[in-house]
């Protein structure tokens, strides 16, 4: 494939709200050993792409400045010794950064093929939560069939990725929500129940539904306050599993009932994680996942697209909370 020399990006001007997102010309990056270059189609929209422009949340080293932690795309050149891929091979990608761009780098253990006949927009909204779902719910969670999670933020990409993960396993989702047509569209997606976290105590309704018992997994992104009420809420040897602290990274924790009970607190970050690890993920989903995939039976949520120049507007409705599922800038 012929490759230009430079390319356009969307950088991070400055830290500040979603106007610092600016597009920019940049030199077209070479595939390091390992690594293949794909030629983005669409790229996904996360909260962590926000944190980052807000500058609280800085690459890890070696990482692109540039925003974007999933593509999708054609593979347009190889990195020496990968020999998994060819040109012109339609795939997605969990990257560490990179994403808003015309080409972007990634690790060949971190690619997956565009699963069945997903465009590619769809397969852009798959890497980042189905590799965070599939890692903490059900490798650090351990979620097995037959049990039940609450899953903050259902409405999410995260969420909405997890209620079908969920389902499609054979255990029982939960989750809460900020408004009532939300609420219904997780119930129509597979959570058993939502609550409107806005109108209802969630600890009393989940209480309530479960006469009592609680729940066996929490999935929380929210910390904070949330920490004692999750608490409350995991029946004996319960897991509650930490991935984000939009409310903040401090609470109060009750070390009695966590020893009494037997709980489980943990939590995970996965962009700085090896490459290694992230790949031992893309083979799990590639084994457990990409089934489900190519029979219809899931799917990623997409709510909006926007061209790769808008992206400033698509991090402006991703600050509303108004989205469900996946906002993807489309990389023309």
């Amino acid at each position: 494939m012929n490759l230009p020399s430079t390319m356009t990006a969307i950088e991070i001007a400055e830290s500040g709200g979603p106007d610092v997102l600016r597009p920019t010309e940049r030199p077209v990056p070479l595939p390091s050993p390992g690594e293949i270059l794909i030629a983005v189609a669409a790229a996904g929209i996360n909260r962590p792409d926000v944190v980052q422009r807000l500058g609280l949340y800085p690459p890890p080293p070696g990482a692109s400045d540039i925003p974007g932690l999933e593509v999708a795309g054609k593979v347009a050149a190889l990195g020496e010794g990968v020999t998994k891929w060819n040109e012109g091979d339609s795939v997605c990608a969990l990257v560490t950064g990179g994403g808003y761009a015309e080409y972007t780098s990634a690790p060949a253990a971190q690619v997956l093929p565009v699963p069945g006949d997903f465009d590619m927009v769809t397969a852009a909204g798959i890497p980042e939560t189905f590799f965070t779902v599939w890692s903490n719910v059900f490798e650090r969670g351990r979620l097995v069939a037959g049990e039940s999670i609450l899953i903050h933020g259902g409405s999410s990409g995260i969420g909405t990725t997890a209620i079908q993960l969920v389902h499609a396993f054979d255990a029982t989702s939960y989750v809460t929500v900020g408004t009532a047509e939300k609420a219904r569209f997780c119930e129509e997606l597979g959570a058993a129940a939502a609550i409107n976290y806005k109108e209802q105590d969630f600890v009393d309704e989940i209480k309530a539904i479960t006469d009592g018992a609680g729940v066996d997994v929490i999935l929380d992104m929210v910390g904070g306050g949330y920490l004692p009420r999750n608490i409350r809420l995991l029946r004996p040897d319960g897991r509650l599993v930490q991935i984000a602290l939009m409310a903040g990274a401090k609470g109060e924790l009750d070390l009695g009932r966590v020893m009494t009970r037997r709980l489980t607190v943990t939590g995970s970050t996965l962009r700085a994680r090896s490459v290694e690890f992230k790949g031992a993920i893309a083979d799990s989903l590639r084994d457990r996942v990409w089934p489900l995939f190519e029979a219809g039976k899931i799917s990623p949520v997409i709510h909006q697209t926007f061209p790769l120049n808008e992206a400033s507007r698509a991090h402006e409705l991703m600050e509303t909370n108004a989205h469900i599922g996946k906002i993807i800038l489309s990389v023309a």
